[in-house]
């Protein structure tokens, strides 16, 4: 490995030890059939449908292996910190799998690492060109459209959804725009057994999404140039308002602080809840298997940020962070023919139809998201996509996610005891603050 990409590994991992030795895949030489060879491919855990991940993984390896001989080798990673793990010990070691499937706000820390085949005419048309794709979800592939990695595998807007039965027996007539306006409904909502909001506190990848939305909203960015903004009073605010729903305001069951998203959803489902504040059409199968079934829709995240009825001048827009996943070649397979055949089977159209039934995420490819988008259901989901706005694209990002995570990580057990107190938020702000700043520091 050349010296630059060592230094890039070593800045990304910060105080992280970091562990190599992973077993080599792919032995054969890049090129002619796959007979006898194994394809390694990290793809994230499916906890909400994990038969059904398990029936699609089967599905697509059987066709992989008629099309090409080779067999599949499914790892699953469980957590953003996981994820942010295996990229950086396969590129210290220089050996693991073949492909990754990263969550779009991991794609420009896995571009900065130099371990990645970037994806000249030649590789876009191995996966059957970038007309294949829906535009908008090419937004997060690479810095811009010369130094492309990510290939899109699924889109993945976040909304919110509602209790529609609860909502009319409130006297609520539609969702609410803004977070100060679904703070007043889901104390409106809440009574007794029922609770306004259901929130996943402790998911490894939902709490830093709220502060995100609600900082760009009200016109602080988290990342300015090679400045970090987060001990910021935007910032505080966002996370009040987040933590707010539980201990000051009430609207939020007590059991929310061990749920993650699946546990939320679930929680939902059951019909005693206004408001699911995060989530994506992964969930309507869930929906739909529960009591809740056609008593819910979808609805845009609110844009305004908190203690606001309009958003200020420099105030983003922002319905959802642009989001998805991307599928990344390693530059040290020696299985890159085979890796990019993988890619261009799963995000053809009939698997990526395949997929979005089995498990509920948009389709990447253009005449598949067609095909899904009849349903009317979806059209709030169609509307975030289009509000969607890109976390900043730099090597830097992973870290600051965990960061921001981090809080909540901390606040957990203050949360559990009913309210986060100012010297303890602003204790963590100030090393959520120092994190980001250091890694913007040796970010390339």
């Amino acid at each position: 490995m050349s010296r630059s990409r060592m230094r890039a590994v070593v800045a990304l991992a910060g105080a992280m030890t970091l562990a190599a030795g992973l077993a080599a895949c792919g032995d054969g030489d890049e090129g002619g059939g796959g007979s006898g060879k194994t394809l390694d491919v990290l793809i994230g855990a499916n906890t909400q449908y994990p038969q059904e991940f398990r029936a699609w993984q089967a599905s697509i390896s059987d066709k992989f292996k008629a099309q090409t001989g080779a067999t599949v080798k499914f790892e699953e990673f469980a957590t953003a910190n996981d994820e942010l793990t295996k990229i950086q010990t396969s590129v210290v070691s220089g050996t693991g799998p073949d492909v990754y499937a990263v969550g779009t706000t991991l794609t420009p820390t896995a571009y900065s690492t130099g371990a990645f085949v970037k994806l000249d005419d030649e590789r876009w048309q191995k996966v059957g060109g970038r007309d294949k794709f829906v535009p908008a979800t090419l937004g997060i592939s690479g810095p811009d459209e010369q130094n492309q990695v990510g290939i899109p595998f699924v889109s993945r807007p976040f909304v919110m959804v509602y209790n529609t039965e609860l909502l009319k027996a409130a006297g609520i007539s539609k969702p609410a725009t803004t977070w100060d306006e679904l703070r007043r409904h889901a104390k409106q909502l809440t009574k007794g057994d029922q609770y306004g909001l259901a929130v996943a506190y402790k998911d490894n990848f939902d709490p830093w999404k709220f502060v995100w939305g609600m900082s760009v909203q009200a016109g602080n960015p988290l990342v300015d140039g090679r400045t970090a903004r987060i001990q910021d009073p935007i910032v505080k605010q966002a996370y009040q308002t987040y933590f707010g729903w539980l201990t000051t305001d009430k609207v939020v069951d007590p059991a929310a602080i061990g749920w993650t998203n699946a546990q939320a959803v679930a929680a939902f489902a059951e019909g005693k809840t206004g408001y699911m504040a995060l989530t994506s059409t992964t969930a309507a199968k869930a929906l739909d298997a529960g009591k809740v079934k056609r008593k819910w829709a979808f609805a845009l995240l609110p844009t305004v940020p908190p203690g606001a009825t309009a958003r200020p001048a420099n105030g983003v827009e922002a319905a959802s962070i642009l989001s998805g996943d991307n599928l990344l070649v390693a530059d040290y397979s020696k299985n890159q023919d085979l890796a990019f055949q993988f890619v261009k089977l799963i995000t053809d159209q009939e698997a990526q139809t395949d997929y979005y039934k089995a498990v509920g995420n948009l389709p990447a490819n253009a005449a598949a998201l067609g095909d899904v988008q009849s349903d009317q259901s979806l059209a709030p989901v169609a509307q975030a996509a289009q509000k969607s706005v890109a976390t900043p694209f730099t090597g830097a990002w992973a870290d600051i996610q965990l960061a921001l995570t981090n809080v909540v990580v901390q606040s957990i057990p203050d949360l559990a005891k009913g309210s986060v107190g100012d010297a303890q938020l602003d204790g963590r702000l100030a090393d959520a603050q120092k994190a980001a700043q250091s890694a913007l520091d040796r970010a390339k």
